[in-house]
């Protein structure tokens, strides 16, 4: 018996640590240093880096002086500064106090 528990037990998916790092990327979106883990996905940089510089281009348009801006989800916390035209981006699980 003990040996079809072990054939037939149902796997649980391995726990991820959220990401805990920052990357700076230049106005065109490329990214220019990272303190992120390998493991974390190019693509989520891509597309992070891609809506923070939007809404940092779309504020300039409409004459509004953002220089920082705050995303809390539930258990992760983006900051990005803007930085000439690029952004530098910070990633933390919530409840890490930034130093």
């Amino acid at each position: 018996m003990g040996i079809l528990k072990k054939v037939f037990k149902k796997s649980r998916p391995a726990l991820s640590q959220l990401p805990h790092g920052s990357f700076s990327v230049d106005p065109h979106g490329r990214v220019t240093a990272s303190t992120l883990p390998q493991s974390f996905p190019s693509e989520h940089v891509q597309r992070i880096s891609k809506l923070v510089l939007s809404a940092f281009g779309e504020a300039k348009k409409l004459g509004l002086n953002l220089t920082e801006l705050t995303i809390n989800y539930a258990g992760l916390r983006i900051v990005a500064k803007e930085m000439r035209g690029g952004a530098l981006v910070i990633l933390s699980p919530r409840g890490v106090q930034k130093s």
